[in-house]
């Protein structure tokens, strides 16, 4: 590292282009790697700072700096927030006219940029590729790094070929981030990227604590969509800006449809939508006083809101990896926020759905490339959408087809180019290559079958385990929590049990002939057998297996099956029933199932799902949404807040460029009376207050 660079003077340069006064965990100590003349694998949770390590970096390098990410909007976002700051940079992707983009390419070559955004795709252009190595690249820094490794949760296959970037420009340092890697897909990036001492030395791991103190973690079972609406319409309503996210782009407009019957107004974003209205969406919800938007995981990366008080997923994700990325959306700032997963276990067939397409089958890797051989030999290159090819190979599900695309295109029989505005592909074959590698891949479907099939599994275990919630994130990241209960999740609060009350006369009867029922079946049974038994279903199954003979079969005939099933579900999250880790889920009575079941735990409470078993105008038990303090407010936080909102909008930028919500509450308590003062204001700096502290002086001197 350049001697010039020690943390006093790091410590100056923040507070000069940034306006912090110091740097957070594990940022100090990546800048300083990396200008060391180090390679750094950075893992570090979402809302810690990732993108000012590089930005930083990025200042204090001569020459450009690369930044590869996925979205086009996070680019937008980023580049914004550099603007603000008096920091070139700029993006290069399909958005851009072919005018702008000369600019834009020129300016590269120039060194009138400091930090370039592209999408991993635009190293397959020649005219990109032509000006990148025109330009003086210092640091290749490649954002959610977990994309390149197939262990990873949200693998894509054009980062593969960033390996082919690294080995062409090997005097540029390497910074790969990532928020969500366990330590196989760490490893699995270092190779995937060549610096495992194939192409260059071994990097600086740097893994910082994936603790999140400040985000409140709870599981709601829903028997309904009712349910599960009646619970985000309380979160909205206590939260204000949030996201809300859906597995799938129906359920996205479905959700929305159903606030806006309650008169919630909701912003929609999924990947079916135009780049044009999604770009729309995002910069309103970035702008929007207190926004909600409903998404599925398209939506999220790079979004920098210090005001996103809540993320409740109605569906269930895939792995535990997207949950807390997604989750760590929320509260990037420190401050306090809601996290609440809507579960019904019916909605992992949507998941499974998912893993089916992600882990073809050697059947439909085969039929597909026989496809793409005999229509690419016909025809020299081909253009479809992945339904229309899905149609030629007669193959079910689109997203098979995606997933075999990407196989044979990393076996290097194909090449595709994707095709702006219409999400096509453009397919040409490779007349030279051998089918031997796709072959190779072929032999390890099974066992990325059973590596996805594990996470989903892991997930579950997450939504039942009777345990702190916090405990097990660290724990399957490899850290572990101190202390015994975090006080930050369902389990662990006070009064716990997801919020829960003490049963009533009528509900603890129903809970004791459940457990009851649990305990005659002998672990045999899952939870849909164990509903149909106590509601006195009478068939083949039953009948066979004898259960009809059991004292409880028919105790709860007059209730709804699913009703049954909801509080099925409710006492296994209370960790009251156990089940089984293989595909049958088989439930048995747990230590503690049998002491509630006996009435021997005096302090018992439970969360009884909406409706179950009750009369019109019963009392509801639902967990309560104010275990999280909502932000503080004042007429001069309001009065800065417009103030910064007008600001924004003039500059074209989002409000947080100008101002976020923490440092308008730092503000708003420190009441500065001079430039001084206002300097020593925690996000503020010379440069903000150089841009903009008349103003803000103006606006504190008038309110005192």
């Amino acid at each position: 590292m350049d001697g010039q660079w020690t943390s006093d003077k790091l410590n100056e340069a923040l507070l000069e282009h940034f306006g912090y006064a110091s740097f957070r965990e594990g940022q100090l100590e990546t800048v300083q790697q990396v200008l060391k003349g180090d390679d750094v694998v950075l893992v570090m949770p979402t809302g810690s700072g990732k993108s000012l390590c590089y930005q930083l970096t990025a200042l204090l390098m001569p020459g450009v700096t690369v930044v590869v990410s996925p979205l086009i909007a996070l680019m937008k976002d980023q580049v914004d927030g550099m603007k603000a700051k008096g920091i070139d940079a700029t993006y290069i992707n399909s958005s851009v006219t072919a005018r702008e983009m000369t600019q834009r390419l020129n300016g590269m070559r120039s060194g009138r940029f400091k930090l370039v955004y592209v999408a991993p795709e635009r190293f397959r252009n020649s005219r990109f590729q032509e000006a990148l190595a025109e330009c003086s690249l210092s640091l290749l820094t490649i954002d959610e790094a977990h994309c390149i490794s197939q262990w990873g949760h949200d693998f894509r296959p054009d980062y593969l070929n960033l390996k082919n970037v690294v080995e062409k420009f090997p005097a540029a340092r390497v910074l790969a981030v990532t928020a969500t890697a366990t330590p196989e897909v760490r490893d699995d990036i270092i190779v995937q990227l060549g610096m495992d001492g194939s192409l260059r030395q071994a990097p600086a791991v740097l893994v910082t604590g994936f603790a999140r103190p400040n985000l409140f973690l709870i599981v709601s079972q829903c028997s309904t969509h009712k349910h599960k609406l009646m619970r985000l319409k309380l979160v909205i309503a206590k939260y204000g800006c949030g996201i809300v996210y859906c597995s799938t782009r129906k359920m996205v407009e479905r959700v929305a449809a159903m606030l806006v019957d309650d008169g919630i107004s909701a912003l929609t974003y999924h990947g079916a939508m135009t780049d044009k209205i999604r770009s729309a969406t995002h910069d309103r919800f970035m702008s929007d006083d207190s926004p909600v938007v409903i998404a599925t995981n398209a939506f999220g990366m790079g979004v920098d809101r210090g005001d996103l008080n809540f993320v409740v997923h109605w569906d269930i994700p895939g792995s535990l990896e997207a949950y807390y990325q997604e989750v760590g959306r929320a509260g990037r700032e420190g401050q306090d926020a809601w996290c609440e997963l809507l579960f019904n276990y019916a909605d992992i067939r949507t998941q499974k759905f998912f893993l089916d397409g992600a882990n073809p089958t050697e059947n439909d890797v085969h039929k597909l490339w026989q496809t793409v051989e005999e229509s690419c030999m016909a025809e020299g290159e081909v253009t479809c959408t992945m339904n229309e090819w899905a149609g030629q190979a007669c193959i079910k599900n689109s997203m098979t087809v995606s997933s075999v695309m990407a196989m044979i295109e990393r076996a290097g029989l194909i090449t595709r180019e994707v095709m702006p505005g219409n999400r096509c592909y453009t397919v040409r074959m490779h007349s030279d290559s051998s089918i031997d590698g796709l072959e190779q891949q072929i032999k390890g479907l099974k066992k990325k079958r059973q590596r996805d099939e594990s996470k989903l599994d892991k997930l579950l275990q997450f939504v039942y385990t009777p345990g702190c919630r916090h405990a097990f994130v660290l724990s399957y990241f490899g850290e572990q929590i101190e202390q015994s209960g975090c006080g930050g999740c369902d389990r662990c609060s006070e009064g716990t049990n997801s919020g829960g009350i003490a049963p009533s006369d009528e509900q603890w009867l129903v809970i004791q002939k459940i457990l009851s029922c649990v305990a005659r079946m002998k672990g045999r049974f899952g939870s849909k057998r164990i509903a149909a038994v106590l509601h006195g279903d009478l068939d083949e199954a039953v009948q066979r297996h004898a259960l009809n003979e059991l004292s409880t079969f028919g105790l709860l005939e007059s209730w709804k099956v699913k009703d049954i099933s909801a509080v099925i579900n409710v006492l296994h999250s209370e960790g009251c029933l156990a089940q089984s880790p293989d595909v049958y889920r088989m439930l048995s009575l747990s230590d503690k199932g049998r002491k509630v079941m006996l009435r021997e735990v005096a302090d018992f409470k439970i969360c009884w799902p909406e409706g179950a078993g009750t009369k019109k105008g019963a009392r509801k038990n639902v967990a309560s949404v104010d275990s999280v303090p909502l932000p503080i407010k004042g007429l001069l936080v309001s009065q800065l807040r417009e103030w910064a909102s007008k600001k924004a909008g003039s500059m074209g930028v989002p409000i947080f460029h100008v101002l976020n919500r923490k440092t308008i509450e730092a503000i708003a308590a420190a009441t500065p009376e001079n430039f001084t003062a206002l300097e020593e204001v925690k996000g503020m700096g010379p440069v903000k207050v150089q841009r903009f502290g008349r103003e803000i002086l103006n606006i504190v001197t008038q309110h005192n």
